[in-house]
Order: structure tokens, then C-alpha cells, then sequence
């Protein structure tokens, strides 16, 4: 997983977890709820893009 990002995806991997951590150290519930709201924006994003290329022919790709 960690090829397939590069390393722009990697900083902002770690951007995002150090932004959770800051948060955390505040609140951990507005920390969870945040954490939870940005998972289910990703594995939103990642549905449209199958959506997107299943309907190009190109399923399998991820």
C-alpha cells in the first residue's frame, strides 16, 4: 500500500494522522468523531473512483 501512495501521499498521511493527534491531545472525542468522518470520506471517494472506472472497463484495477 505504502508503493502505491508515493511520497506525496505518505506526507499527507502523516499530516493527517499528526492533525488527529493534535486534536486528540484536546478532545479525543471530537478527535474519534473526526477520525471516523474523514474514514468514511475516504472509503466514499475510493467507491466513486471503482464507480468511475468500472464504467471506463477498468474494474479490476483497485
Amino acid at each position: 500500500m505504502i508503493q502505491k501512495l508515493g511520497a506525496a501521499g505518505i506526507v499527507g498521511l502523516l499530516a493527517l494522522l499528526g492533525g488527529i493527534v493534535l486534536i486528540a491531545s484536546e478532545s479525543l472525542v471530537i478527535a474519534g468523531g473526526l477520525a471516523l468522518v474523514l474514514a468514511g470520506l475516504g472509503l466514499m471517494v475510493r467507491s466513486l473512483i471503482q464507480s468511475v472506472l468500472g464504467s471506463m472497463g477498468m474494474g479490476g484495477m483497485f
